[in-house]
């Protein structure tokens, strides 16, 4: 009934006469920027944005008054005038964390609950919730505080070994402070352990607090209520903190009383004033402190914070198997071996994430992005298919037909058209890769997806550019306003295709047939786009859309060459998008998106760094280099990176799309495919291969079967030794190692690499020997 009424008369005139900008006009001018698209904006992107900034509005309103409080990291750097971090706030509506979206998850391999550590060690243990610091102040006063340490002075790292661990080891002086934050299951109960250690050789104060914010800014806490024995704290009325000894001293404080910080720093804060261990805080910035004495020797203190609740809250669909360990679960996944131990660690990280946000459902980030979209799940699930973690890929695909609507679309947010080609061409890896075919009930929804694709591409118009193509949309990958994006073309097409031969494999050929039909009609429309664009606009590459100059958004069109192999390796116009790319958008060694990311994006860096390997140009070196520099010190990388910062400027602090794009150019160093054939080794540096130490990969899942690859170095020359379980008939196995001659091997075996003349080398010979050196 809305749309009858005359809604924008009354808007309009409301607005003049409170002396205000037209709104109407203000929009329609705004529209003007994109094409006309069904949607403007997805609903659920529109609600994450007003959550998003009416938290900053609080920061607003709490930070920049109460300086003298503990803030978060991000927040001491970015409000601090002295810092390369600070941003001015003159006419910000909202303060929000634009310079260190940097955290690490905790958690376990079948639990879908994901506690943050950030750069200094603050530990949020429920989602979106209220978080834990820890403080050491000496006798005479001098206070340690890691989120007020320079970068200097705080050590993080991730710890492998047995359970996930964060440990973060603070130094100011002669003090020291170390923290560990892990989760542990003790008979099928999930809890937040917090190991602190302490040493300050005058004596003084270790300091547990609880804290109304998390890294993305205030948390409100209304009550803080302290136990009867002072070992610990009902948060909220409702969360457990528990300390595994009484505590000295329990302080708390109001938002009226200041920060509790102040209680303990401050002689004339503290003098005469009573110390409650319990409180109540109208405005929800209650504060806590338990105080812990140093006697001049070491201290310390666990903290346990129990999941219980929050995983109650999940509905436990799926049950938490806390039988499953980290051990027993990287167990599972392929072995990756280089001399190079900062690559090394990177991959062992990467595979910990990977497992962690495919718990349940798949997720992009424990975080911000800890909801489900099929483009990431896609993409995330070809880098668990590829390293052998089937059953994850199972359980994921087991939910896919529920997404679906009824006209065959496969909908993460609506005003977005890749994810229907993103479930088909996953689906077709998937019986490929796990050799398993997929159950008869799933064939329906993707002969429904494909009808969806075929209904969805725009009719008529066969003089626009965008004839035949998929309609204008948003694009969350962030190529910019709503527009007829190739993105959602090569997708599509990969997607038809992949139902093709998915139908093909179940005897259902005139399905396949017209998929097959449907992926040419398409092709056909792209090609004849492309062909259009007047030259000074495309720049010989694939613009973002038909109606778009050679910018950053420009990225999304090289899925086309990676991972959709929809133009042979090293095609011109593939290689001319990328070169252009690289000439224009790189910041610091790494891809710059300028569209709303605004940062350096490490998984975009990679699939670059995919299509040059593909093409033979050894430049692929220095993009896996530089992402491997941009990596946090545990080995996370935030969506986007500040080139200033280094931190975090956008999405979520650890991103799984990051972690499956750094797996799958390792393994594709070792080994990947082509469409009749395996290449080995065209990707191992040769600082690897001469190291003088075995590297090794595998095994790795492939459409003929599973394959390892190793290299021993040897007195003469190295040799390589793959080994294979193949399905049936192997492919031909094409032995590309850079620096060796290239040999084929039949069906795996032993080969002893023979250096390559010279004169035999090929690609860009001056920049690959540029490398090697």
């Amino acid at each position: 009934m809305f749309r009858f009424l005359p809604w924008k008369f009354v808007v309009q005139r409301a607005a003049r006469a409170y002396g205000l900008a037209d709104p109407i006009r203000w929009l329609a001018r705004l529209r003007s920027f994109a094409q006309a698209s069904e949607v403007a904006e997805p609903i659920e992107l529109l609600r994450a944005g007003i959550l998003f900034h009416a938290r900053g509005a609080v920061n607003t309103k709490a930070i920049q008054h109460n300086l003298d409080w503990i803030w978060p990291y991000w927040a001491q750097r970015q409000f601090d005038p002295r810092d390369v971090s600070f941003m001015p706030r003159g006419f910000a509506v909202s303060h929000v964390n634009l310079t260190h979206r940097n955290w690490t998850a905790l958690g376990l391999p079948e639990l879908s609950l994901y506690p943050l550590v950030d750069p200094r060690g603050l530990l949020t243990p429920l989602h979106d919730g209220w978080s834990l610091d820890c403080w050491l102040i000496d006798a005479g006063g001098r206070a340690l505080v890691p989120s007020r340490l320079t970068d200097d002075a705080v050590r993080q790292e991730l710890c492998l070994q047995g359970e996930l661990a964060v440990r973060t080891t603070a130094r100011l002086g002669d003090l020291t402070l170390e923290q560990t934050a892990q989760v542990v299951a003790s008979g099928g109960h999930p809890a937040v352990v917090l190991d602190v250690t302490a040493a300050s050789p005058r004596g003084g104060q270790l300091v547990v607090a609880i804290r109304p914010y998390n890294p993305e800014g205030v948390q409100f806490i209304d009550s803080i209520a302290a136990r009867d024995g002072h070992d610990g704290w009902l948060v909220n009325g409702r969360q457990e903190v528990l300390l595994d000894r009484p505590a000295q001293r329990l302080l708390a404080s109001d938002y009226a009383g200041g920060d509790v910080y102040r209680r303990l720093v401050d002689a004339d804060s503290a003098a005469g004033a009573a110390e409650p261990a319990s409180v109540r805080c109208p405005v929800g910035m209650a504060t806590a402190a338990a105080v812990f004495p140093l006697a001049g020797g070491p201290g310390a203190v666990q903290v346990r914070v129990p999941l219980q609740q929050e995983l109650a809250a999940l509905g436990n669909r799926r049950g938490f198997h806390s039988e499953v360990t980290w051990t027993t679960a990287c167990a599972e996944a392929a072995e990756l071996r280089l001399p190079d131990e900062r690559m090394q660690f990177l991959y062992d990280a990467s595979v910990r994430t990977l497992l962690l946000l495919s718990a349940d459902e798949i997720v992009p980030g424990p975080y911000t992005y800890r909801r489900f979209w099929f483009r990431d799940a896609c993409l995330m699930m070809n880098a668990l298919l590829a390293i052998g973690l089937v059953d994850r890929c199972r359980r994921a695909i087991g939910r896919f037909p529920a997404r679906q609507l009824a006209s065959g679309y496969f909908r993460s947010q609506d005003g977005e058209w890749d994810s229907n080609g993103q479930v088909l061409w996953i689906l077709d890896r998937f019986e490929l890769l796990a050799a398993e075919a997929l159950p008869d009930a799933l064939l329906t929804p993707v002969q429904k997806a494909v009808r969806w694709v075929d209904r969805k591409r725009t009719k008529g118009d066969g003089d626009a550019l965008h004839a035949g193509l998929l309609p204008a949309g948003f694009s969350a990958e962030h190529l910019g306003p709503n527009d007829y994006y190739y993105w959602d073309d090569f997708w599509s097409e990969a997607g038809l295709r992949a139902a093709g031969r998915i139908f093909a494999r179940h005897q259902r050929q005139s399905d396949a047939a017209r998929a097959v039909a449907l992926a040419r009609e398409l092709r056909g429309a792209i090609d004849r786009s492309l062909a259009r664009i007047p030259a000074w606009r495309s720049l010989g590459g694939i613009p973002a859309s038909p109606y778009r100059r050679m910018d950053s958004g420009a990225v999304g069109s090289l899925v086309a060459d990676y991972p959709l192999q929809l133009f042979p390796p090293g095609a011109p116009p593939i290689m001319a998008t990328a070169e252009a790319l690289l000439r224009r958008c790189f910041v610091q060694g790494g891809f710059f998106q300028d569209v709303i990311h605004s940062g350096i994006n490490a998984y975009l860096t990679l699939d670059i760094a995919q299509t040059l390997l593909r093409a033979g140009d050894a430049r692929y070196c220095e993009l896996l280099a530089a992402v491997a520099g941009l990596a946090s010190p545990t080995g996370q990388w935030p969506e986007a990176i500040h080139p200033h910062t280094r931190g975090g400027c956008m999405g979520d602090g650890q991103h799984g799309w990051a972690a499956a794009e750094w797996i799958m150019l390792l393994r594709n160093c070792f080994v990947r495919e082509e469409a009749d054939r395996l290449i080995v080794g065209s990707g191992l540096l040769p600082k690897w291969t001469s190291a003088g130490r075995p590297l090794s990969f595998g095994p790795t899942l492939t459409p003929w079967g599973k394959v390892s690859v190793r290299i021993e170095s040897a007195a003469a020359a190295p040799v390589l030794q793959v080994t294979a379980d193949w399905h049936g008939q192997p492919p031909p196995v094409d032995v590309e190692v850079p620096g060796f001659q290239r040999r084929r091997l039949d069906g795996g075996g032993r080969l002893e690499l023979e250096p390559q003349p010279a004169s035999e080398a090929g690609g860009k010979p001056e920049r690959a020997q540029e490398l090697r050196s």
